[in-house]
């Protein structure tokens, strides 16, 4: 491990109670990073602070020794139910891991109670926990916070127990609203005192937390962290102690490139980061049972109660491999991990400097690799440019055996691969066609056909964005796959009930399509006819004798008269017209309309 210091703890111009440096003894951290040097003293005179560094240079203590020593100098110790920090991180997996680390604190200061308030458990398991234990200290995800405020009538008044708050954090600022969380912070912020210290805590700084910190901040001071020996000029966001590489290579050989990688790693600790959950779901099963005699495990945001299980398992192991999505990009602190593999690139530029963070942390060496596609290979200038990422290829590995025909076998075997494999592929075209950096990325270059043999598809999906595109370079199975069964036995049990109560609703359709088919045929005619009464019954209350071959005679005898009176017929050719009984009726209407005209 390289030393990234700054000085001993005992250097501060503010002195560390005894407690807190007991606990950092055995944590084993002898010096202060950059960012703790910088930050620590400021936060402790109650200076709100708005700090930037990279990922990885020790941003949790920098907060974590503030908040002890700024509670442990209230004039008013705190009482059970009073909470004199909040501290607000963006995902689960990152809230326990702050815990875990205040835990390390907390033992030595009995006085201080703590509570983690995350997302997948029950809301009133919180409650009752906070209601016997309290809470001095809250880490939380900023959804269940915002619930627990709204649980007065389950006796928990949270807004009167924040009255006292010393400290507010919020790790990851710029995570948090990239997440969506903006409503919810702004519901927490409304419900807590303005007197108060405030701390923003953030890889990357953007527009967002700038307008974020001109919110919930009062005089702040910045501190932007770099790091050592990198130039003014340069702002390179990745630790110098990471190596980084990409691999250009085709859709249908990236899985085995992974795999072969991945076999010869087997001794070693690895996060391989897909674009999607659908994606992490099928190519963490095709894993499992292609890499033998390693831990495999699958961790993204649509798991509920699974990932903090998940998420503190692996981090207790040597080795293994962890298939995730972004939610272990930001902040996740787990020990030893050897690679980061990128099997897709993120959808944006700062989550790809965030993936890379998990590995070379605190001053350890770390190597990261990403798979391109020949099409994205100006992505490796584009993050030279953006984001200061010093990138170096390395070269696809010859002689690897092609496993996909082995993935399409387990597809065919078993239809939950199947249903995962399609799920996936549609999964990856759509996040593919949002991505942020569209000129690189564009969909309308994906060779579909090598994509589709890439996640080893037994057939196409239909979806809108291959509606009307011809594959001759992919060839679909010959079998039905409507005929592949569930290894599961109880979920194929279901399927055929399903199977059978969708023919029966086709022939009930068929069958109602035909009726009112009839139904509209006669409806038209009744229509018909009913016109032709209605028709008939007013020309009966107008008192009409004239039938409609009459009228039209009549409307011609009109025309005649015109004529006669501008002189082109004479008054003889005109009676010769008007004849006989039906004669006499007609001049007598012509003659009422020529007194009328």
């Amino acid at each position: 491990m390289e030393a990234v210091t700054e000085g001993s703890w005992e250097s501060l111009p503010v002195a560390l109670s005894t407690g807190v440096l007991q606990a950092l003894r055995e944590l084993g951290f002898a010096r202060m990073t950059p960012v703790q040097s910088a930050t620590i003293p400021l936060f402790m005179n109650n200076k709100d602070v708005a700090a930037e560094a990279v990922t990885g240079s020790g941003k949790t203590l920098a907060f974590v020794i503030p908040i002890l020593e700024i509670l442990l100098r209230r004039e008013e110790k705190l009482k059970k139910m009073q909470v004199g920090a909040i501290i607000i991180t963006p995902t689960r997996e990152l809230a326990i891991q702050i815990d875990e680390v205040l835990s390390h604190f907390t033992n030595h200061f009995p006085r201080f109670s703590q509570i983690l308030l995350i997302g997948g458990r029950n809301p009133m398991e919180d409650v009752e926990k906070f209601k016997e234990h309290g809470g001095n200290i809250i880490v939380a995800t900023p959804g269940r916070l915002e619930d627990l405020f709204r649980r007065k009538a389950d006796g928990l008044d949270l807004a009167s127990c924040v009255k006292s708050l010393d400290v507010l954090v919020l790790d990851e600022a710029d995570r948090l609203l990239d997440m969506g969380f903006e409503a919810s912070l702004n519901t927490i912020l409304d419900f807590l005192p303005k007197q108060r210290r405030t701390g923003l805590f953030s890889a990357t700084q953007t527009q967002e937390v700038e307008n974020l910190v001109r919110a919930g901040l009062r005089n702040p001071v910045r501190i932007s962290v770099k790091e050592k020996g990198v130039a003014a000029s340069n702002t390179q966001k990745t630790p110098t102690r990471l190596e980084n590489y990409y691999m250009i290579c085709k859709a249908d050989e990236k899985f085995n490139q992974l795999v072969h990688f991945l076999r010869q790693h087997k001794q070693e600790k690895h996060l391989v980061f897909f674009s999607t959950c659908a994606c992490v779901e099928y190519y963490g099963k095709a894993l499992e049972s292609l890499i033998k005699q390693v831990k495999i495990m699958s961790i993204h945001g649509k798991m509920k109660h699974k990932r903090n299980k998940i998420f503190t398992e692996f981090r207790k192991l040597p080795g293994g491999i962890l298939v995730c999505t972004d939610v272990m990009a930001r902040g996740i602190d787990i020990p030893e991990v050897h690679w980061v593999l990128q099997y897709d690139p993120p959808s944006s530029a700062s989550a790809f400097v965030h993936r890379c963070g998990r590995t070379a942390r605190i001053g350890n060496v770390g190597s990261a690799l990403v798979f391109l596609l020949p099409m994205e290979e100006s992505y490796v200038n584009f993050l030279s440019i953006n984001q200061k990422c010093p990138m170096q290829e390395m070269k696809p590995q010859t002689n690897v055996l092609d496993l996909l025909p082995k993935l399409q076998s387990m597809a065919l075997a078993d239809r939950a691969v199947f249903e995962k494999g399609m799920k996936a592929f549609v999964s990856y075209v759509q996040a593919y066609a949002k991505h942020e950096c569209n000129l690189i990325f564009r969909i309308k270059d994906l060779d579909f056909a090598s994509l589709a043999k890439g996640f080893a598809l037994l057939k196409m999906p239909k979806m809108p964005e291959l509606r009307g595109k011809c594959f001759p370079d992919f060839t679909p199975v010959t079998v039905n796959t409507d005929s592949i069964s569930f290894k599961d036995k109880n979920r194929e049990k279901q399927r055929q009930k399903q199977l059978e109560q969708q023919r029966k609703d086709r022939q009930e359709n068929d069958r109602k399509k035909k009726f009112i088919k009839n139904k509209a045929w006669s409806k038209q005619k009744a229509k018909r006819e009913k016109k032709k009464k209605i028709t008939a019954k007013r020309k009966r209350e107008e008192g009409s004798d004239i039938e409609d071959e009459d009228m039209e005679e009549l409307l011609n005898d009109t025309r005649l008269l015109k004529r006669l009176k501008k002189g082109k017929i004479s008054e003889e050719e005109f009676e010769k017209r008007l004849t006989g009984d039906q004669s006499r009726l007609k001049a007598e209407t012509v003659a009422d309309l020529e007194s009328e005209g």
